[in-house]
């Protein structure tokens, strides 16, 4: 008995553990994309967009259906003075009261109508196209956040590490202090120094704790995870990111930007509007059939000859020839509308070429950064070795020891952070081409 409650025991123990490691989820920076992209409630709304003007552009094929109407019309008149004489003819006698049933069921169908249905489809297809562009620029900011995100993690998993490491080599220095101090050789402020060396740094382990909980909550909710998913991240500095000469991302951009494509499709349907509105101008032609149920008889169901139902065909050719003067202005108020859009694009392909142009500076700069900290580091741990064994010979002060360790672990945590930069300058230089995969 007593063995099995140490058994459980031990097991109580261990399942706060197991549960937590439960909540642990690796995750590569492709695989948070993914789910970014799968769980993002803004791309959803977008695709609600999409259907919303793909049901637009089935109501307009509608109306190039056949439109047919029923109605059944029942009368009742009472006549109380029923007699009629005209003149000295005999008088004409009424009945008091009268019942009728009529009846009447009508189909007609435009035939042409100036081409005003076509254009109308084409522009609505085109404003559906739009739509499905706002969804491609949704789904690029969702990867992108997904990926500054998922970097910003990074950066503190990393500096979270060269500070343990820095913490492990505080530890090792203050332990030699110590027995340099019982050996006489220090004095008890360099003990002391080194003491507050690690209450410094243990300061900003904490900090770099308290905002990876913040940046971990962030991406747990940003790709739709359990809010007290643990994510442990891949270093997504190993990712293929050869740099193209720069004129490459200027013509990608050029062909790829979603605000470009949309200007397009706006200029085109601004096209077909024009021509709907010069169509007003010339005359429509219609078909129709009417079928009429007459029933005076006052009878809901007469007898033989007490009711009519007679049909007609007809077309109908009509022109409003007043449109031919007055419908000029109209055009050339669509002309106007459509060349804003011609102005847009030069404006904001202007816009395009300076934005890819200083994310491509930005990432030369972010790749040459990390060259210059990786020599800093060779330096500062040369540096450091030295002053380790000048303070072990006593040749070196305390404080010189600290800052040449200082400068070691500075220069540390800045490459991880320069690496994380260049990482998030490399998509943004793609972002801002229109498209992050390539």
């Amino acid at each position: 008995m007593i063995h099995r409650t140490i058994k459980l025991s031990c097991f109580a123990l261990l399942l706060p553990g197991i549960l937590y490691a439960q909540n642990v989820k690796k995750l590569t920076i492709q695989e948070a994309i993914q789910l970014g992209v799968e769980n993002s409630k803004n791309l959803k709304l977008s695709q609600n967009r999409i259907e919303q003007n793909m049901a637009q552009l089935d109501i307009v094929k509608d109306n190039a259906l056949p439109s047919a109407s029923a109605s059944a019309i029942y009368n009742h008149a009472e006549i109380p003075t029923n007699q009629l004489t005209i003149g000295g003819a005999d008088p004409i006698n009424l009945p008091k009261r009268a019942d009728a049933y009529i009846g009447l069921a009508s189909v007609s169908q435009l035939v042409y109508g100036g081409g005003k249905l076509k254009y109308a489809r084409e522009s609505t297809k085109l404003l559906a196209d739009v739509a499905r562009l706002d969804a491609d620029k949704v789904k690029e900011e969702v990867t992108f956040a997904a990926i500054d995100t998922y970097y910003a993690l990074y950066k503190l998993s990393q500096s979270h590490q060269v500070v343990d490491q820095n913490l492990e080599s505080i530890a090792s220095q203050l332990k030699q202090a110590e027995r340099f101090f019982e050996q006489g050789i220090v004095t008890k402020n360099d003990v002391l120094r080194f003491q507050l060396q690690q209450s410094n740094v243990t300061l900003t382990k904490l900090e770099i704790e308290g905002n990876q909980r913040i940046v971990n909550y962030n991406l747990d909710v940003l790709l739709g995870l359990p809010e007290d998913t643990q994510i442990e991240i891949a270093d997504p500095a190993g990712d293929a990111m050869a740099m193209e000469p720069l004129a490459n991302y200027l013509d990608r951009g050029m062909t790829t930007r979603q605000e470009l494509k949309e200007l397009d499709l706006r200029n085109k349907a601004a096209d077909f509007d024009i021509k709907s509105v010069k169509a007003n101008t010339l005359p429509t032609f219609s078909l129709g059939a009417d079928v009429y149920y007459i029933n005076p008889s006052g009878n809901f169901i007469p007898s033989n000859h007490e009711y009519i139902v007679p049909m007609t065909v007809g077309a109908t050719l009509s022109w409003n020839i007043g449109n031919l003067w007055t419908n000029k202005n109209k055009v050339s108020k669509a002309r106007i509308q459509q060349d804003e859009f011609v102005i847009q694009k030069t404006i904001q392909s202007d816009n395009v070429r300076t934005e890819i142009n200083k994310n491509y500076q930005n990432y030369q700069v972010a790749k040459n950064k990390i060259n210059v900290l990786e020599t800093s580091i060779a330096q500062a741990t040369e540096n450091d070795r030295l002053y380790a064994s000048r303070y072990k010979n006593n040749v070196a002060s305390v404080t010189d020891r600290i800052d040449a360790e200082t400068l070691l672990f500075q220069a540390k945590i800045n490459l991880e952070i320069a690496k994380a930069d260049a990482g998030i300058a490399y998509y943004t230089l793609l972002k801002s081409t229109g498209k992050i995969s390539q």
